[in-house]
């Protein structure tokens, strides 16, 4: 059983430290000697035309941010479906008050007009 949850240990301790690689690399092969030239933005090899700052509306971001928690339910849903007929009544309950807290959320959204296109 330690042997089980060792490999667990490793596992999680390298998903800790994978992501600060790209950091660490990224630190010591940084533009050392920045010039004009070297902080231009750069897109596509075409220098830009006008201002490069860009605000995006957050719109954009609700549509996402709903759009991955209906993705997430979907992930739930599936497997569920899939053995709907072998379940135990506290299973199905379970789900359905999953569901409910989702439904609830989109109503709340919708009444805030955070689903309204400005």
């Amino acid at each position: 059983m330690l042997e089980q949850f060792g490999a667990i240990a490793i596992l999680a301790g390298v998903a800790f430290i994978f992501p600060f690689i790209p950091l660490i690399a990224s630190a010591i092969i940084h533009v050392q000697k920045p010039t004009r030239e070297k902080l231009l933005t750069y897109e596509c090899g075409v220098d830009t035309v006008g201002r490069s700052w860009v605000q995006f509306k957050t719109s954009y971001f609700l549509y996402a941010l709903a759009f991955v928690a209906f993705d997430v339910e979907t992930v739930f849903l599936y497997p569920w479906a899939v053995v709907f007929r072998s379940m135990e009544v506290s299973a199905v309950i379970a789900m359905f008050v999953f569901m409910a807290i989702l439904l609830l959320g989109l109503w709340y959204a919708w009444k805030k007009g955070a689903l309204e296109w400005k």
